[in-house]
């Protein structure tokens, strides 16, 4: 199949795009539905409004950083494993 001539749904930017906005949509709705939820809650953190969508957010990009940092020496070579020993 020729790359420039692609006719796969998720290649169409319009596409991509509504799915984008789908997901923005459906996490703006959780977020404001979090303030009408009722929560059993263990911890006084868990009063602050949005608190599972902030911790989310925050864990994810703690995530993104450690992986950055453990890249730095877990990283080898593009060919490490085509080199005899």
């Amino acid at each position: 199949m020729s790359d420039e001539h692609s006719t796969d749904w998720l290649d169409q930017p319009k596409n991509q795009r509504l799915i984008r906005v789908s997901l923005y949509v459906a996490c703006a709705i959780l977020v404001v539905v979090d303030f009408f939820v009722h929560r059993h809650i263990m911890f006084a953190i868990e009063k602050i409004p949005a608190f599972y969508a902030l911790f989310g957010f925050v864990a994810c990009v703690v995530l993104v950083w450690i992986a950055t940092w453990m890249r730095k020496f877990l990283m080898r070579d593009e060919d490490y494993y085509d080199v005899e020993p």
